[in-house]
C-alpha cells in the first residue's frame, strides 16, 4: 500500500492528514516527479531547508515509522539524490574540473597551426638573420682575420672603435646623409602625391613612371647619375653651361660628393614615398575639405589644417622607413664614390666594409654594425615615444 493510502485507509498513524500533507510538501523526501521537488532544487530557500536537522531528522521519527512498513513509490528511488542536489546549489554551477583540458589542448592546437603557417617565413628568418646576428655578436668580441683563428678580445673592438676619429667621421657623414636626403626625399614625394591625387589625364601612367627608379637597380641608377653628373661631359653641367652657369665637379669634389649621393638617392626613394602619401591621401574623407570650403578656408588653410594632420600617420611610416634606410646607405656610394674622394664619403656601412675586406678586420667590423644597429634602435624608440604629440590617427 503506497504513502497516499495510508491517510484514506485508516491504518497509519495518529496523523494521517499530517501524513498525507508531508507527502506533497518540499521538504520531507517525497516523490521525484512531484512538480515541488523539481521546484524546490532550483529554489535556494528549499534548498536550504532540506539541510535543515528537522528535514534531515523527520526520516526517524514516528509518523514516517508506519510508512516505512509499506512498499516506496518507484519515484522515491531518486528521493536522496534530489535532496542532495537541493542542499548544494553553488557546487552544481560549478564546472567540472576536467573542462578546462580541451580548450588546453584547443591552445596547442591553434599554436600549432600558427606556427605551420609561419614556417615558411619562420625558417629563413632564422637560418640567415637570427642566426647571422649571433654570430656577428659573437665574433665581435674576438679579433679575426677571417683566415687564422679568433682571439678572444672581449670588449676591446668596441672602445677602440668609440675612440677612433675615422669612426665618428663616418657617423657624421652618415647623420649628413640623412639630413640632405630625408627633407629632400619628403618634400618631392609630398609634391608628387598631391598632384597626382587630382583627377588629370594619364594620371595611372605618370604614377607608373614615377614609381619606375624604385624597382630598379641601386647599381643602374648609380651609374646613370654617375655619368649625368660627369664634371667634364655629363649632361647637368652641359646644360647650366647653356645658362651660362659653371658646374661643380659634383661627385670629384670633397665639397659636392655627398650632395650628389644625396640628389641620386632622392630621385630613385621618391616614388615609393609619393606612393606611400597617396595611399594617406586617399584615406582622407572628402567631407572634410567640402566642409573647410564652405567655410571660406583657402587651399593653403585646408592644406595646413586638414591635410597635413590627417596624413600623419603616413608621414610618420615614411620617416621611420626613410631613417631607417640612411642610417644603412652603401650601394650608391661605393658604386659613385667609393667612399672617396679623400674620405668625404665614408659612411658607417662602407666603413664595416673596409674594416672586413680590405683590413682584414672582422671582429672590429662586427662591433661597428652593433653600435650601428643600437643608434638605429635608439633613434626608432624616440620616434615611436614621440609620435604620440603629433600623429593623429582617425
Amino acid at each position: 500500500m503506497s504513502a497516499r493510502q495510508v491517510p484514506l485507509n485508516g491504518t497509519g498513524p495518529a496523523k494521517d492528514p499530517d501524513v498525507a500533507k508531508s507527502a506533497t510538501q518540499p521538504d520531507v523526501t517525497g516523490s521525484a516527479t512531484e512538480p515541488d521537488i523539481a521546484k524546490s532544487t532550483t529554489e535556494p530557500k528549499a534548498a536550504g531547508s532540506a539541510a535543515e536537522p528537522k528535514a534531515a531528522g523527520s526520516a526517524a521519527e514516528p509518523e514516517t515509522a508506519g510508512s516505512a512498513m509499506e512498499p516506496k513509490p518507484a519515484g522515491s528511488a531518486a528521493e536522496p539524490k534530489a535532496a542532495k542536489s537541493a542542499a548544494s546549489p553553488t557546487t552544481s554551477r560549478k564546472p567540472p574540473i576536467g573542462r578546462e583540458r580541451p580548450r588546453r589542448r584547443g591552445g596547442w592546437r591553434y599554436a600549432g597551426t600558427v606556427a605551420v603557417f609561419l614556417l615558411p617565413s619562420l625558417v629563413p628568418l632564422t637560418l640567415y638573420t637570427l642566426i647571422p646576428m649571433v654570430g656577428s655578436f659573437w665574433t665581435s668580441l674576438h679579433e679575426w682575420d677571417l683566415i687564422t683563428d679568433m682571439r678572444w678580445v672581449g670588449l676591446g673592438n668596441y672602445v677602440e672603435l668609440i675612440g677612433d676619429p675615422g669612426t665618428r667621421a663616418a657617423f657624421l657623414h652618415t647623420l649628413y646623409f640623412i639630413a640632405g636626403y630625408l627633407p629632400l626625399v619628403y618634400s618631392g614625394g609630398l609634391g608628387l602625391a598631391v598632384l597626382l591625387n587630382r583627377a588629370m589625364r594619364g594620371r595611372a601612367l605618370l604614377r607608373g613612371v614615377y614609381f619606375l627608379p624604385v624597382i630598379t637597380s641601386w647599381v643602374v641608377v648609380a651609374l646613370m647619375w654617375k655619368w649625368l653628373l660627369n664634371p667634364a661631359s655629363g649632361i647637368v653641367n652641359w646644360a647650366l653651361g647653356l645658362l651660362g652657369i659653371t658646374g661643380p665637379g659634383w661627385w670629384t669634389d670633397p665639397d659636392w660628393a655627398m650632395p650628389s649621393i644625396i640628389l641620386a638617392s632622392a630621385w630613385k626613394d621618391l616614388g615609393f614615398v609619393m606612393i606611400i602619401l597617396l595611399a594617406g591621401l586617399q584615406a582622407i574623407p572628402r567631407e572634410y575639405q567640402e566642409a573647410a570650403m564652405v567655410d571660406g578656408a583657402t587651399a593653403w588653410r585646408r592644406f595646413r589644417h586638414i591635410t597635413l594632420p590627417l596624413l600623419s600617420p603616413s608621414t610618420f611610416f615614411v620617416i621611420v622607413i626613410s631613417l631607417i634606410n640612411g642610417f644603412q646607405v652603401f650601394d650608391q656610394v661605393q658604386i659613385m664614390t667609393g667612399g672617396g674622394p679623400g674620405g668625404a664619403t665614408q659612411v658607417v656601412v662602407s666603413q664595416i666594409y673596409d674594416l672586413t675586406f680590405r683590413y682584414g678586420r672582422a671582429g672590429a667590423a662586427s662591433a661597428l654594425s652593433w653600435l650601428l644597429f643600437a643608434l638605429v634602435l635608439l633613434v626608432t624608440i624616440v620616434q615611436i615615444r614621440g609620435q604620440r604629440r603629433w600623429v593623429t590617427y582617425g
